[in-house]
């Protein structure tokens, strides 16, 4: 089969090849999946450069996130146990973390309601409680995780201002139904975010990007506001001024979707059954911005490496219809 390696960790352009490999031999309580769509994830490119939390061995095949078939036939959704990863014909997966993939949604969106959607869910729903009526602020809006998260957030029936960087993000993020958006490109945040909120500030703040990003989310959070912080996209880690929190009221969640799956994966199951439920009625549709062949692989791993894409781009190995 074929299936896109990593030998040596670095930039995904440069260190993902292309070969014709052994098809990969299930372990105990694993699957053998034959993969359709694969979309590219931010943690793709951090396996790349070996900066993610998890190392796999060398030489693996990246991509964490696949609709697939079973060998018995079932259409399913599931984060691919690497070294054997989605960027292949084959992939491998436990059995216990299938999930039934979404007949309203063909293979690539089938495959784009699971990681970032879940992430979403348990963001705004397990961890900060947003309520109908509420402001939700979200960085990197058009982004994979951001454009999830203010679909789930109009779904809860949230007013929602998304960040952005750039033009053709901020239209991107108009379609995607955010009330306001902000260009943090060619406006101060903080203030368009307070002009926009009267002065209050946003209830949540979901913050998958970190940096400066997070400076700005203190100074916007309202009061017993609450900031939830899903990861670093753009490289910095930020060190929050604890006083600040004390003295302003307002919350600092950190979200790990992955321990769910370990510390309660009833929870997974629940989550994903609503997330299918707000897919049959339309409140939810992931945004798939591109759909490459298999052999385009890395260089599509690596635009989302470099910050230029919107929403998930689909490596599709399938036909990609519904079921």
């Amino acid at each position: 089969m074929q299936a896109w390696q990593v030998h040596e960790n670095g930039e995904p352009g440069e260190v993902m090849r292309l070969a014709e490999v052994e098809r990969p031999v299930p372990g105990d309580g694993q699957v053998l999946l034959r993969v359709r769509a694969a979309n590219v994830n931010f943690p793709d490119t951090l396996l790349c450069r070996g900066q993610y939390q998890v190392r796999p061995p060398l030489p693996f095949t990246p991509g964490v996130e696949v609709c697939a078939e079973t060998e018995d036939g079932r259409r399913v959704i599931a984060t691919p146990a690497l070294p054997y990863g989605g960027f292949a014909e084959y992939a491998v997966a436990d059995a216990r973390a299938l999930l039934p993939a979404p007949g309203s949604l063909d293979d690539a969106e089938a495959a784009a309601l699971h990681i970032g959607y879940q992430t979403g869910w348990f963001g705004l729903h397990r961890r900060a409680h947003l309520e109908a009526g509420e402001t939700l602020l979200v960085h990197a809006a058009a982004g994979g995780v951001g454009s999830a998260a203010v679909q789930l957030g109009k779904a809860a029936g949230a007013t929602v201002i998304g960040v952005v960087g750039g033009a053709d993000k901020v239209a991107v993020a108009r379609e995607l139904g955010c009330d306001a958006v902000v260009d943090r490109r060619a406006e101060d945040v903080v203030a368009a975010v307070k002009e926009a909120t009267g002065g209050r500030g946003a209830d949540v703040v979901y913050d998958p990007v970190g940096g400066e990003a997070y400076a700005q989310s203190a100074k916007l959070v309202a009061f017993e506001g609450r900031i939830v912080v899903v990861g670093f996209a753009s490289g910095t880690i930020p060190n929050p001024g604890l006083n600040h929190a004390l003295v302003k009221n307002y919350s600092i969640l950190g979200l790990h979707w992955g321990l769910y799956a370990a510390k309660d994966p009833g929870l997974v199951l629940h989550c994903h059954e609503r997330l299918t439920e707000l897919a049959a009625r339309g409140a939810v549709k992931p945004l798939v911005s591109e759909r490459v062949p298999l052999e385009e692989a890395a260089a599509a791993v690596q635009r989302v490496a470099d910050g230029v894409t919107t929403g998930r781009i689909a490596v599709q190995l399938e036909n990609g219809a519904a079921a």
